[in-house]
């Protein structure tokens, strides 16, 4: 396989800038956690068997755990420190919980996943983006034929703007927000600093966003149903589906 920019994600220094420097300081994510979680609720389903796409830190599962203690599952990264992380997170649920490192965007992941579906929830995090169009499409049928009948796919995403403007619009209020936890956690830095950083960043070269219009038409041509973007400010997205 040749390298794909998202393999960056498995460098232990960019897992770790990404955690203690940008995962915290998204906008509104408390608001977006507690939309998603509202949606699950809202399905009627008895939640048993959750699956975590680029898991992260865990930070989703950890939510949906709060609500469902009894549920298990399974989180994949590609990154092992994010892995790591995650098992640290959850260490209350890993008697529930298989962490797997994996990479989805190889559709070989689904035999790895497969045999402990199907689930009743999948989502994910800030990392379908990093898929190609033609990946991403071929992800959500694989999404679709691991969900039980009546599941739910959750996408938190970053998506693409349409246009330069906009773009610069959700560039200046993450950085806004970035400084400002900076401020809180007295590290000493400048905007100009903060906002240098966020436009060099090692990652931003692995982004491949898309519009979060077609992607939902994509999650009603595969037949999920009930398909929406739920909230969205600027390029912070959170859509899906479910499966009839």
């Amino acid at each position: 396989m040749s390298f794909i920019n998202y393999e960056v994600w498995k460098s232990k220094e960019v897992a770790e800038k990404y955690l203690s420097g940008v995962r915290g300081a998204i906008p509104l994510a408390q608001v977006q956690i507690e939309i998603m979680i509202r949606i699950i609720a809202s399905c009627n389903l008895n939640i048993e068997r959750i699956l975590d796409l680029g898991c992260g830190d865990g930070i989703l599962t950890a939510s949906i755990l709060q609500k469902y203690p009894s549920a298990s599952g399974v989180l994949l990264d590609i990154s092992e420190p994010m892995l790591q992380a995650a098992e640290e997170k959850l260490v209350n649920h890993n008697d529930k919980l298989d962490f797997l490192l994996l990479d989805y965007g190889d559709s070989r992941w689904v035999e790895r996943v497969k045999t402990k579906g199907p689930f009743d929830v999948i989502i994910s995090g800030f990392s379908i983006h990093h898929q190609n169009d033609s990946r991403k499409q071929e992800l959500y049928s694989e999404i679709f034929e691991l969900l039980k009948s009546g599941g739910m796919f959750l996408n938190l995403e970053h998506v693409s703007s349409s246009s330069e403007w906009v773009s610069s619009l959700f560039d200046e209020y993450f950085i806004d927000s970035m400084y400002n936890m900076h401020l809180l956690n007295d590290a000493g830095k400048t905007r100009q600093e903060i906002a240098d950083e966020f436009y060099r960043r090692d990652d931003k070269s692995a982004n491949i966003l898309a519009p979060v219009e077609k992607q939902c038409e994509w999650l009603r041509n595969i037949g999920f149903q009930d398909v929406d973007c739920y909230f969205k400010v600027f390029e912070l997205a959170l859509f899906g589906g479910r499966k009839p």
